[in-house]
């Protein structure tokens, strides 16, 4: 089946400066897909996240890593391997849970299938072993009873048989000797890469408790905010009551001046009232003389509307006379015409 998805979240992917070894280099610019692979042929694990076409991180998980959480929202472990320290910032405390949780199961994994290949390769190694002893008994034997052609000429098919056993145990123990030098390469390069986990480790904690110092002098800075911020806090209520006091004496001052000005209109009103009753009195007399003058006017306009119906009436008239003198006109006009057809052809008989 080849490697397939197990666990699979979304975060910042961060690297340790090879150079200081303390600040973090962002290695995406955004946050990526992160996930743990497991290989069932290899039965082994691996972190591993892509951001575009680019992988930055390919992290097989052993046995002796470590996840730790250094804040609420980011944690880290180091890959002696790839020589480094990953980092993932995380959007909550609970996405960082979720995968500080399956590091801890994957690495218990790996650390059972670790312990069964052991167990493969001493029980081989075990083998190997009693088969070498059984060996000089071979040989032994052979040394007795004479040289291999010697027992082939002269002990027949069980001693070709005992040849070919031994023959047999001879390239088992080599094969165990070329196994045991694999397991020791691999053995050395395991504890080259726990000395680099342990250089890694130390330097992470000696940067966790460069964080912590930064994280005290942070929660000084903010406990003295805090308290600046009560101060203020209580000079923005003292600075309220004395708001509210002066809005209640705005209120106030608002409602004297519209009494006062209840008032000056009062007064106004009494010393006008006698003005006023004069202007009504000239203003009626000067209505009355407009009605007169408004009766005039319409009796006028009576009038001319009397002499414009009259003239209506003559200008109808005088359009119809028009058309009757228009259509003897015309008659008169088509007579003559034809009189001078008629003469035109008296000409042309002449």
């Amino acid at each position: 089946m080849g490697e397939q998805p197990i666990f699979t979240t979304r975060a910042h992917v961060f690297q340790i400066d090879p150079t200081t070894k303390k600040n973090w280099v962002p290695a995406s610019k955004q946050a990526v897909t992160v996930s743990y692979f497991y290989d069932s042929t290899r039965n082994s694990y691996r972190i591993i996240s892509v951001d575009g076409s680019k992988v930055i991180i390919n992290s097989t998980i052993t046995p002796n890593m470590t996840f730790t959480k250094t804040s609420q929202k980011f944690g880290q472990w180091a890959d002696s391997r790839a020589n480094t320290v990953f980092g993932l910032g995380f959007a909550s405390e609970q996405q960082l849970a979720k995968f500080a949780e399956k590091f801890q199961e994957v690495k218990e994994a790996a650390k059972l299938a670790r312990d069964k290949s052991q167990e493969k390769m001493e029980t081989s190694s075990n083998n190997s072993q009693e088969s070498g002893r059984e060996t000089p008994s071979s040989t032994q034997a052979s040394s007795i009873n004479g040289t291999d052609d010697e027992k082939i000429s002269h002990g027949g098919p069980e001693t070709a048989a005992l040849m070919s056993e031994n023959d047999k145990l001879k390239t088992t123990v080599e094969q165990s000797n070329t196994n045991a030098k694999k397991l020791e390469t691999e053995l050395q390069t395991l504890r080259d890469s726990n000395a680099r986990l342990v250089d890694a480790l130390t330097e992470s904690s000696a940067n966790v408790e460069i964080w912590k110092k930064q994280l005290n002098t942070c929660k000084e800075e903010s406990d003295t905010l805090r308290e600046k911020i009560a101060e203020l806090e209580s000079q923005c209520e003292k600075a309220n009551v004395e708001k509210e006091r002066n809005s209640k004496l705005t209120v106030r001052v608002q409602e004297l001046e519209t009494e006062l000005q209840d008032k000056e209109q009062n007064l106004k009103q009494a010393e006008i009232i006698p003005q006023l009753m004069a202007e009504c009195e000239s203003i009626t007399e000067k209505l009355q003389a407009a009605e007169v003058k408004n009766k005039d006017l319409e009796d006028r306009m009576e009038g001319l509307q009397a002499d414009i119906e009259d003239s209506q009436s003559k200008q109808g008239n005088m359009k119809g006379e028009l058309k009757k003198f228009m259509d003897v006109l015309d008659g008169k006009i088509d007579e003559l015409h034809e009189f001078r057809q008629g003469l035109s052809k008296l000409g042309l008989d002449n």
